[in-house]
């Protein structure tokens, strides 16, 4: 099947299944709000995702790849504010070189987070700017081998005595897993919903 731009806005803009997703187990009390942004590249070779490895001397999810994004703040109208801002400011994606393609349904993860992610289609040429505390490096996987269900595995980890289930994805030497790859996950059966 042939990627294009124009399947990309179709397969967006149909109507999906009312899902909720999240990890097991989901965090007690109020999740805190957040978004992401996934940005879908149209490169002239094909369609792309641009992820994010996060820095190793980080608190929190150091090493990690993920989504640029972040905490909702006070001064965002919208889970798509927050991915825009946050995503201007991790790796210097212009907001408007971003066209808004929908939003996914929420992903609520077991460190208690109520992630929106956001999906993006980016014009290139991109002048990225990365935050180096933040940010180590950022790469491009082809959409279509994200939307794979092969390139998919399964893991279970032991945590504090229970077993959390979660997605990876190995691609040319990095490891895409937890949220990252459960919000992938996602965008796959939203896209191939109507198949």
């Amino acid at each position: 099947m042939q990627l294009t731009v124009e399947w990309l806005r179709h397969r967006c803009s149909a109507e999906r299944p009312q899902i909720v997703v999240h990890e097991a187990p989901v965090a007690t009390g109020s999740p805190v709000a957040a978004a992401v942004l996934i940005p879908i590249v149209n490169r002239p070779s094909g369609l792309t995702v641009l992820l994010t490895q996060r820095t190793a001397h980080l608190r929190d999810h150091a090493g990690q790849v993920c989504f640029p994004g972040g905490c909702c703040e006070p001064v965002d109208v919208s889970a798509v504010a927050t991915a825009l801002r946050e995503s201007h400011e991790e790796v210097g994606i212009a907001p408007d070189q971003v066209e808004i393609l929908a939003n996914l349904p929420d992903y609520f993860t077991s460190t208690g987070y109520r992630i929106t992610p956001v999906v993006g289609l980016v014009t290139p040429p991109l002048n990225l700017h990365l935050d180096d505390f933040e940010v180590a490096e950022v790469f491009e996987p082809p959409l279509e081998f994200l939307l794979d269900p092969a390139s998919y595995h399964q893991h279970a980890l032991e945590r504090d005595g229970t077993i959390h289930q979660y997605w990876a994805v190995p691609w040319q030497g990095r490891f895409i897993w937890g949220a990252t790859a459960g919000m992938l996950v996602t965008l796959r059966q939203c896209l191939f919903a109507q198949d």
